[in-house]
């Protein structure tokens, strides 16, 4: 191809101002402006590990408090990245530890104590499995009372990875099982010590003891370098820097299991389920919703896709059904390939907005045929009215109702959960 001078001058001017462009549109890792002599250096720092483009900007919110939420209105598919992942970390900063000289250490009432270095447990079996990980307190209308206008902080405390590692049946019948062992007591390493009791029979069907998350090592913030993985049970149970599992004859009912995560009951008169672990059927409209990549109106009517992500601790999602007009009618919507037990389910739905007000919603259907509740089925089988949850400052445990977004007459989004 041939340019003429002109054209050539009108090229280079171009390439120049795209360089320049380059150069100022890109920042180190400090977030300062790079010269073009760092621009190299830069560029190829960030292909050693392949950081996202400097235009995505999703994050888990404020990083400053120990607590962060997935942003699940970012998240496409499944599997939550890995540094989205939403972090509880109950007030403790996560422990710097050297995984060369971590330790596993399984004891109690079993024929042969064993300790495991990491690199041991990385030379037995491994399993692969897609798990969803929940916090027994997301969507607390405590904590979201504030925040309903965005579905990151409504239900952002659940998130779904590819957990690798060792499953805990292998490790507990090579310590060699005693019959009077029925439960199991995992400790972390942080600093308050986490400890959760476990039932036997839970910890030899599908629990993993985890060094992977997402092909790689478990990031720090989520157990690094070994943490539980309790499928379908509340987020607690997954002990992470997993340093110790003790088999018992009796529950611990240690601090953390028997005051603030004991679930409340006004109709058992004031009585507390102590070990309510496993997480109800779940699901969340996540685009159109609330706070949605930051945008928290429609731009017009027109044609939308509805997507969402179910889930269940008690298995697989059969079915997930989308109402788009307060709970009137309901259309059953599609499941997005793959379909797994105890992980996120993506469905999506086709819906052509006429401009008038709308409210947005979904409810599922576990493999069992447990259907998630309204928020008038789970007052009446608390034994209080739908206000109780509105007004209670005390924060609810595992809070799984159909959730409604209201799409006013102009285009905002905004919660009609007590609408």
């Amino acid at each position: 191809m041939k340019i003429n001078a002109s054209g050539r001058r009108s090229f280079l001017k171009q390439g120049a101002a795209l360089a320049g462009l380059a150069v100022g549109g890109v920042r180190s890792a400090s977030g300062a402006p790079v010269s073009q002599a760092q621009l190299s250096v830069e560029l190829r720092r960030r292909r050693a590990y392949g950081e996202r483009s400097p235009f995505e900007t999703a994050t888990r919110g404020d990083t400053s408090i120990p607590e962060s939420h997935t942003p699940l209105h970012e998240q496409m598919g499944i599997i939550t990245p890995s540094a989205l992942h939403y972090v509880v970390s109950h007030s403790y900063d996560p422990p710097d530890i050297d995984p060369r000289e971590h330790r596993l250490l399984i004891h109690g009432l079993v024929d042969r104590p064993l300790i495991f270095t990491l690199d041991e447990l990385k030379r037995l079996p491994s399993v692969s499995r897609i798990h969803f990980i929940e916090c027994a307190g997301n969507t607390s209308p405590s904590d979201t009372k504030p925040l309903l206008q965005t579905v990151q902080n409504t239900h952002g405390w659940t998130s779904c990875s590819v957990w690798t590692g060792v499953s805990l049946s292998l490790l507990l019948k090579e310590a060699g099982l005693q019959k009077e062992g029925t439960w199991i007591v995992a400790e972390g390493s942080d600093a308050g010590k986490l400890t959760k009791s476990i039932p036997i029979e839970k910890a030899l069907d599908d629990v993993i003891v985890a060094y992977g998350q997402n092909g790689e090592a478990v990031r720090p913030e989520n157990g690094y370098p070994l943490r539980l993985v309790v499928p379908g049970f509340e987020g607690l149970s997954n002990v992470k820097w997993l340093r110790r599992i003790k088999v018992v004859d009796e529950p611990y009912h240690a601090r953390s299991e028997s005051t603030g995560y004991s679930v409340l009951r006004p109709a058992f008169a004031g009585k507390a389920l102590w070990f309510d672990f496993e997480l109800g059927p779940k699901s969340v409209i996540t685009r159109p919703a609330g706070g949605a990549n930051g945008i928290t109106a429609l731009p017009g009517p027109g044609f939308y896709e509805i997507a969402g992500l179910a889930w269940s601790g008690g298995g697989a999602i059969r079915k997930v059904e989308v109402s788009t007009d307060a709970g009137g009618t309901w259309t059953e919507a599609q499941l997005q390939e793959p379909v797994l037990r105890k992980a996120h389910t993506r469905f999506v739905f086709p819906w052509t907005w006429n401009g008038r007000e709308a409210v947005l919603q979904s409810r599922c259907t576990d493999e069992r045929g447990d259907v998630q509740p309204s928020l008038a089925e789970i007052a009446e089988m608390w034994g209080v009215t739908p206000d109780f949850f509105q007004t209670s400052t005390t924060r609810i445990f595992h809070f799984n109702p159909i959730y409604p977004w209201k799409v006013t007459s102009d285009g905002h989004i905004e919660s009609a959960l007590f609408a």
